[in-house]
């Protein structure tokens, strides 16, 4: 029996595990679900937003999914924490298009990968106070951390990807021309993967931009794009880009990807405006589910679970408020199970 931590969290983090647990059950496969505790509840309680209880069921288990989780002032993130204790490196957030959703383009299909372990989120910083002429500044450093290794391993990542899902180009975001060292050692462990697979796989084409003309052209021709690959902090930000284009973060999943382990979690946050209305868009959360059972080598229920979520937004019968809808969160559930049958 597979082991799976369950990492609910905060707000609406609750209510959409709630709809994809319901959603995976249904499927009657082996899993073992861990259900344990993170987020700004878990140090209400614990005094500690991610127990180590919880870093060690994450561990031992082949999977985790996580919910989402309020910020505490002054406390470590807990899925940035999981994200280096389980050295999940890749971060994939798929952008894609639905029948039925009301968004800027129809049919888009790409997909952002991030180096997920360093950059900017390697959490470094440094504050001090400063004497001037008239008073005191206070002077903040944050060290943006980037190694050949994992450049040339996300990088060599998004290739294996891209052959593995049948795609023709893969694109390096940087800003290489301002941080020379950095954003330097990025770009030049890109082409270097890029002359290995060109041997092996000359069909995909490779190419890169500045990160400033990337955020405008995923607005002005986001066709272009197959898959994307691209730093922490860069990844972060160009991926809730690619969101809006879509419909909104109620529709995009994603998955940190490791050696041993990954861990899957919807886009959105904790939203505690609407947390406990029972009116969130768990659809994300059900997104994220299937693409872990691509990762437990299950992708024909993965594929079940998308093309059932397909049908159900393209009929618009059953749609949370986010979408245009008056229906609750189980709804959706509910709705994605009766397509399963």
């Amino acid at each position: 029996m597979k082991k799976i931590t369950v990492i609910p969290g905060d707000g609406i983090g609750k209510e959409v595990m709630e709809a994809g647990l319901t959603v995976l059950e249904s499927l009657n496969l082996n899993f073992d679900f861990l259900e344990s505790e993170a987020g700004y509840e878990c140090f209400q309680k614990n005094g500690t937003t991610i127990p180590e209880k919880t870093i060690k069921n994450a561990k031992k288990s082949v999977s985790t999914l996580f919910g989402a989780s309020t910020s505490t002032p002054g406390e470590k993130s807990p899925i940035i924490t999981l994200r280096k204790e389980l050295d999940v490196f890749a971060n994939l957030r798929p952008v894609k298009s639905f029948k039925g959703v009301d968004c800027i383009y129809k049919d888009l299909d790409f997909l952002i990968i991030r180096e997920n372990t360093e950059g900017l989120y390697s959490q470094i910083e440094t504050i001090e106070n400063i004497e001037t002429k008239n008073n005191l500044d206070i002077k903040a450093t944050a060290t943006r951390v980037i190694t050949k290794k994992a450049s040339e391993r996300i990088c060599d990542f998004a290739y294996k990807k891209a052959i593995e899902d049948n795609r023709k180009k893969v694109t390096c975001v940087h800003k290489a021309n301002v941080l020379k060292k950095t954003d330097g050692i990025f770009k030049n462990s890109f082409y270097d993967i890029s002359k290995k697979y060109s041997v092996t796989n000359p069909e995909i084409l490779a190419n890169d931009y500045y990160v400033d003309a990337m955020a405008m052209y995923l607005i002005t021709k986001p066709h272009e794009f197959d898959v994307i690959v691209t730093t922490n902090l860069f990844g972060d930000i160009l991926s809730d880009e690619g969101a809006g284009l879509v419909g909104g973060l109620g529709l995009s999943p994603s998955a940190n990807i490791g050696e041993n382990n990954g861990l899957f979690e919807p886009v959105h946050g904790s939203a505690p405006d609407i947390a406990g209305k029972n009116i969130s868009n768990p659809v994300a959360m059900i997104l994220s589910i299937a693409m872990m059972l691509d990762f437990l080598n299950e992708k024909y229920y993965g594929n079940q679970i998308r093309l059932a979520i397909e049908k159900v937004l393209a009929t618009k019968r059953v749609a949370t408020p986010d979408l245009g809808g008056n229906s609750k969160t189980m709804d959706i559930a509910k709705a994605v199970i009766k397509e399963l049958d």
